[in-house]
């Protein structure tokens, strides 16, 4: 089984990579999470899932080991495919859905695309013990904006001008720089933000 890729981005997009590993390129799927972060060319390394089917074998890759794990960790959920693991992470960061599953916060959980709340009150009876014996990575550098909006508000914003096409870096820098107070939501932090971004 592969776990790790190291090798010459030839190509990306949304959905999966190319990765050139001694001349075999090799199709590599992949969360947003992976996809924004990545220039258009050059070294990358990967940790790899590899997803072994009766008629296919898939390889699944992350940037960040913890989200790896979580991955699996998803797709041991009854009614959880890979795919559906992969717009999970697409559109929350990984921290945050993990919160998520600790609080309980089926409203939070239940507006990710394609998790109703069926799949979310599952979600959080098959994972909230197992997510607590992981060893969540620090916060390096969290994202804050300008004043006293909460951090929860920050990062679903954040997550949020990800889904629309928009570079993590440049969507935090956004965020970074709008004044705000304990009073602001989600919608507003995205609003002032577009505003920053529009060429």
């Amino acid at each position: 089984m592969i776990a790790r890729l190291s090798g010459q981005l030839v190509s990306k997009s949304p959905d999966h990579l190319i990765v050139d590993v001694g001349g075999i390129g090799y199709r590599v799927l992949i969360p947003l999470s992976t996809f924004y972060p990545l220039s258009d060319s050059g070294p990358v390394t990967l940790f790899i899932h590899t997803h072994v089917r009766e008629d296919a074998i898939h390889l699944y890759g992350f940037l960040d080991p913890f989200e790896k794990e979580l991955f699996v960790l998803l797709i041991s959920v009854a009614g959880v495919g890979p795919r559906l693991a992969v717009s999970i992470l697409s559109n929350i960061p990984a921290r945050e859905f993990c919160h998520g599953i600790d609080r309980e916060d089926l409203k939070r959980l239940s507006t990710i695309p394609g998790i109703g709340k069926k799949t979310a009150e599952r979600l959080i009876l098959e994972l909230k013990e197992k997510i607590r014996r992981l060893k969540l990575p620090p916060s390096s550098s969290p994202v804050t904006a300008s004043g006293g909006a909460p951090a929860g508000i920050v990062e679903d914003a954040l997550a949020a001008l990800i889904s629309l096409g928009y570079k993590a870096n440049k969507a935090q820098k956004a965020l970074e720089s709008l004044e705000t107070d304990e009073n602001a939501s989600v919608e507003m932090l995205i609003k002032g933000a577009l505003k920053l971004l529009s060429p």
